[in-house]
């Protein structure tokens, strides 16, 4: 399912980080959270990521 997922901001791939539940957009520097087994897609729940993170991208 992750193939046909992408970011709602770019429109492009996410990587998922299975031991923080969250799925990751390199371009848009956002991590979208996994509640319950359902991602959540939305720009206004995800959380920006840290410069220390966006470093290990």
């Amino acid at each position: 399912m992750l193939e046909l997922l992408v970011c709602p901001l770019t429109r492009t791939a996410l990587r998922y980080d299975i031991e923080a539940q969250e799925l990751i957009s390199s371009e848009a520097k956002l991590a979208y959270p996994i509640r319950d087994g359902v991602p959540i897609m939305l720009t206004s729940e995800a959380r920006l990521l840290s410069k220390k993170e966006k470093f290990f991208i």
